[in-house]
């Protein structure tokens, strides 16, 4: 029929199997191309244009055909995870993929940033579509002051802390993720401004502190672009303790160096958000 609605398209990056820090369980992880955000510690900075012709395309249901062979790893309380870049700049996509995978009973998470998040249309009505097969809303909040996310991320921070009240008051879990970066995101009173937001929140059921690396620097050299956060180095242990211990998080066994755990690397390896 001429009036039938064509299946959006979804521009991917890359696609993890077995992901194991991104989200409840063992995920099936799509890392979607294109972020408006340019935040300075940017890990995947490869992921802000859409205009690679190398990237992946597909339909939802395509997408998720190629996701479900990998059901067996996700037993009972794995799923699909959708990060970035930022997936809610592919919103039609997004939503045409999650139906397809409540249409089977697949857990799913959005790992978002949060940065294309509006009240008004026609994005509000797409993104309440949205969290009716969205069963887990990773957000990170990579600052509370506005002045600091805009100089950190080129981006205003209101419609973020906006659309976490928004969740809270919908309902929707949340896990609360922030990005450690000394002299920048590890302040203490910044962080206890953090917590007392979090604490205003309803659904947050996790906080992650996710420590700064360097890990990306490569890839910025690889674009020619200047690097802007050259000589600021990872967050001490004792730093990290310090910022969980404000935030409430429960202490945690270390290893003796950050760069030893493979799960501390595939954390810090993953998309922007």
């Amino acid at each position: 029929m001429e009036n039938e609605k064509k299946p959006a398209i979804g521009y991917i990056n890359k696609l993890e199997t077995f992901g194991l820090v991104d989200g409840p369980g063992v995920r099936f992880v799509v890392f979607v191309q294109g972020c408006d955000m340019r935040c300075k510690y940017c890990h995947n900075p490869e992921t802000w244009h859409n205009s690679d012709e190398t990237i992946m395309q597909f339909t939802g249901a395509q997408l998720f055909k190629r996701a479900y062979r990998y059901k067996t790893y996700w037993r009972d309380n794995g799923g699909i995870t959708v990060s970035g870049g930022e997936p809610l700049l592919q919103i039609d996509f997004l939503i045409d993929f999650f139906k397809e995978a409540k249409k089977k009973g697949v857990h799913t998470t959005l790992d978002t940033s949060g940065n294309p998040f509006t009240m008004e249309e026609p994005f509000f009505s797409k993104f309440q579509e949205l969290m009716k097969v969205t069963d887990l809303v990773m957000l990170d909040i990579k600052h509370t002051d506005p002045a600091a996310h805009r100089e950190l991320c080129g981006q205003d921070n209101a419609n973020i802390l906006q659309l976490a009240q928004y969740l809270s008051d919908t309902g929707k879990e949340m896990w609360i993720r922030r990005v450690l970066v000394p002299g920048i995101s590890n302040d203490d009173e910044e962080l206890k401004h953090l917590k007392q937001f979090i604490d205003g929140l309803k659904t947050v059921t996790r906080v992650e502190v996710l420590p700064y690396h360097t890990l990306g620097t490569a890839k910025w050299e690889k674009l020619g672009v200047p690097y802007p956060l050259e000589g600021v180095e990872p967050p001490t242990f004792d730093e990290i303790e310090r910022a969980e211990a404000i935030l409430g998080i429960p202490s945690q066994p270390r290893p003796k160096d950050p760069g030893i755990s493979q799960e501390h690397l595939d954390r810090l390896m993953k998309g922007c958000n």
